[in-house]
């Protein structure tokens, strides 16, 4: 149970440092996911997602995820967050991505990387395109201290397609906090990085917090039947 009741900046201060080092400890999650290999040809995607739960178990302790763990390969990377594809065997040549949002102490971590098993050309000019799209929306959410949440997702859909992508989510991002929250709500689009969100990003939530954002890109190739997934931190960046 949280102890730290107290109010202003120097809680809000805490809050912060507490985030940036959720998202630092899912860095090396994902960062040792690869060194491992743990995402290998052959395997299905719910043995991936068993693998990297039972990684965060073993270097961090980690018992809970605030939202169902996705990892999506080949036509499945089409898919939103929403959806549930079916289960599928990773191919020799896929495009991987694994979206997870481990819960370490009580302070929530949304991080979402893509892999590319194989030399395809194209597959791997959509996983680098998704940092330069989503470091693009970043500097556009820097460069205008009044942002909206409709106006940067308009502003990212746009930077996709100047990428030669279609932009794959409803949304592009939300709010992120401690765990339990109940500010992620679907029916309070204010949660959200979407289109019909008039509210400024700027501002601070229900009880009087400091609203903290998590940026996500959705790349996709339908034609190709392929896609692609990045998110992290946007408000608050890692040194």
């Amino acid at each position: 149970m949280r102890t730290d009741t107290t109010d202003g900046p120097i809680a809000e201060d805490r809050r912060a440092a507490e985030l940036v080092a959720a998202e630092e400890k899912a860095v090396a999650l994902f960062d040792e996911v690869a060194t491992r290999g743990l995402i290998e040809p052959g395997v299905a995607e719910s043995v991936v997602s068993d693998r990297v739960r039972d990684l965060a178990a073993d270097l961090f302790g980690v018992d809970r995820h605030w939202h169902k763990r996705i990892v999506r390969s080949g036509p499945n990377t089409l898919h939103p967050f929403r959806a549930n594809p079916p289960d599928r065997a990773i191919g020799d040549d896929d495009i991987v991505f694994l979206d997870f949002g481990p819960i370490f102490a009580e302070w929530e971590a949304d991080f979402g990387r893509t892999y590319v098993l194989g030399d395809d050309p194209v597959k791997a000019r959509l996983r680098d395109d998704l940092a330069t799209v989503w470091q693009a929306g970043a500097e556009y959410f820097d460069a205008h201290p009044d942002v909206t949440g409709a106006e940067l997702y308009a502003h990212v859909v746009s930077l996709s397609a100047d990428a030669g992508w279609e932009f794959g989510g409803s949304h592009s991002g939300h709010l992120v906090g401690e765990f339990p929250h109940d500010l992620v709500d679907g029916e309070r689009i204010e949660s959200y990085i979407a289109p019909e969100n008039p509210h400024p990003m700027r501002r601070t939530d229900r009880s009087g917090k400091v609203c903290h954002w998590i940026l996500e890109v959705h790349l996709v190739d339908r034609e190709r039947e392929i896609g692609g997934f990045h998110e992290q931190l946007l408000d608050l960046r890692r040194g």
